[in-house]
């Protein structure tokens, strides 16, 4: 019998082959932290080993350091083909979070995102989000059309009963699709561990300080933790009361701030 990671991973590797299928052009997000990691192996996984979708990363300019240099390195050890998305005009004019967090996010993440897209006319772009992480994600689907404008109608989704899922649009619309949507953080962290992923060390606790969420290195805080591998993660996400975001200021800006970047195309 298959166990519920088992189940997970296939449910995840059909949905990236019905995606693969179904658009023509698509494109997978990857953010270098572990939700995208895993996503990624899950699309070698889905293609014998290999990675026929091409990967898109968007630099802020501001990301953690070790963040890059993990990314070339496996990009180049697995031959990803990678895209990397920035938003020039935006820095050339000062963009960063001093300008306001929300606003720093949509110009150098949302705005650069929706540059790639329209660049290579990208039908399709897959992310690893998951419900579990954030209210606002909660309200996703696995297919989840964003319109000409790049907006998401949160409260217009259609509807995906048994497996069934709508991914025909004018060509206008774009889709995010989100194979890792009904995962949680354990299971993220225990598929890691099963796996073998090779997952970036900023995740392990250094002089009692680790990464449990990572984005640009002005906009996320370290976690007290002790957790210095795969196996002390998981036993402490089993008692942590800590949110997994809590450590990224731009959730912070808003009551609704993730709400209020989503609508607009942020990841």
């Amino acid at each position: 019998m298959m166990d519920h990671l088992d189940q997970l991973e296939a449910q995840s590797i059909y949905i990236i082959r019905e995606a693969y299928a179904k658009f023509k052009r698509i494109g997978a997000l990857w953010s270098i932290g572990k939700d995208s990691t895993v996503l990624l192996w899950l699309i070698r996984k889905s293609f014998a080993g290999n990675c026929p979708i091409p990967l898109v990363h968007i630099d802020t300019s501001f990301k953690i350091p070790e963040m890059i240099t993990y990314r070339d390195q496996i990009a180049k050890q697995w031959g990803l083909q990678m895209i990397v998305g920035q938003n020039k005009e935006a820095l050339k004019n000062g963009m960063n979070h001093t300008k306001g967090r929300l606003e720093c996010c949509t110009a150098l993440k949302t705005t650069g995102l929706q540059q790639v897209i329209e660049q290579h006319k990208f039908q399709g772009i897959m992310l690893g989000i998951r419900r579990d992480e954030e209210g606002t994600r909660a309200k996703e689907r696995f297919f989840s059309p964003r319109n000409k404008n790049f907006e998401w109608d949160f409260k217009d989704q259609p509807p995906e009963l048994w497996d069934q899922f709508q991914t025909d649009y004018p060509a206008e619309i774009h889709v995010r699709v989100h194979p890792l949507l009904q995962w949680t953080e354990l299971n993220v962290w225990e598929y890691i561990l099963k796996e073998k992923i090779p997952i970036i060390d900023l995740y392990f606790a250094k002089n009692g300080k680790r990464y449990r969420s990572l984005g640009c290195a002005p906009c996320t805080a370290t976690i007290t933790s002790n957790a210095s591998s795969i196996e002390e993660i998981i036993e402490e996400l089993k008692t942590t009361k800590v949110s997994e975001r809590s450590g990224r200021a731009q959730d912070q800006a808003d009551n609704h701030a993730m709400q209020k970047l989503r609508v607009k195309g942020y990841m």
